[in-house]
């Protein structure tokens, strides 16, 4: 833990205003205990309104503007070393392994989204990946550890803390909370780089699901934390 140099007047004062929680955190700033940016599902074949997979979820990310929010903490962890993670969707071409025991399943197959070798699972461009960026890919399955190397990645890079950002808040961010809480990772969401379908599904799934898993958080916030 981080002791800023405050004097003992102005921490006085800020808890004889009242502001005892202000004080408390001029003092003292934790920083995250080895984290890692986890960008999930950015891809354009979900982004790009013209060719996603769901119009509302499109809409709302550009219109939350997500994408250069996640850039610019994406830069933050890479200025300092730390890992950062995209986390993406690639179909097989032969759709081996999908399965319609689903709607969102049964969407894909159907529309043959997804699929590796094509435009859909590009990452945009202000995004990455750069270098030194990890890409963990799913073929199957509805969430980032579903058959993927992200935990065994995660683990080898020593990560305690994860950082989710991306989409969607209806499901895909839900699952990998939960996921990564039952594997023993604390959890942070930078609600303001994410997005759900609807207004309305995206503060209800951060209020009623996801502050039960994750700290909610910002971008701001999170980068002043970063060890």
């Amino acid at each position: 833990m981080r002791q800023a140099s405050i004097s003992p007047y102005l921490a006085e004062h800020a808890a004889i205003e009242g502001h005892a929680q202000l004080a408390l955190v001029s003092l003292f700033v934790t920083p995250y205990e080895a984290p890692a940016l986890i960008i999930s599902e950015c891809q354009r074949g979900i982004l790009d309104a013209d060719r996603s997979v769901s119009s509302g979820l499109a809409e709302q990310a550009a219109a939350r503007r997500i994408v250069p929010r996640i850039g610019a903490l994406a830069d933050a962890f890479r200025e300092r070393g730390l890992p950062v993670i995209h986390c993406i969707i690639e179909h097989r071409p032969d759709q081996a392994g999908m399965l319609p025991n689903s709607y969102l399943g049964v969407m894909a197959l159907r529309g043959r989204s997804m699929q590796a070798g094509t435009t859909d699972v590009d990452i945009p461009a202000e995004l990455g990946p750069r270098p030194l960026d990890f890409v963990s890919s799913r073929a199957t399955g509805l969430t980032a550890f579903y058959g993927t190397d992200l935990d065994a990645t995660l683990r080898l890079n020593g990560v305690r803390t994860l950082i989710l950002v991306g989409v969607s808040t209806n499901l895909a961010l839900p699952g990998l909370a939960v996921e990564a809480v039952n594997r023993g990772y604390d959890v942070v969401l930078a609600e303001d780089c994410t997005a759900g379908s609807s207004v309305e599904a995206h503060e209800f799934q951060v209020a009623n699901q996801l502050k039960l898993l994750a700290r909610i958080s910002s971008a701001e916030e999170i980068a002043t934390r970063l060890p």
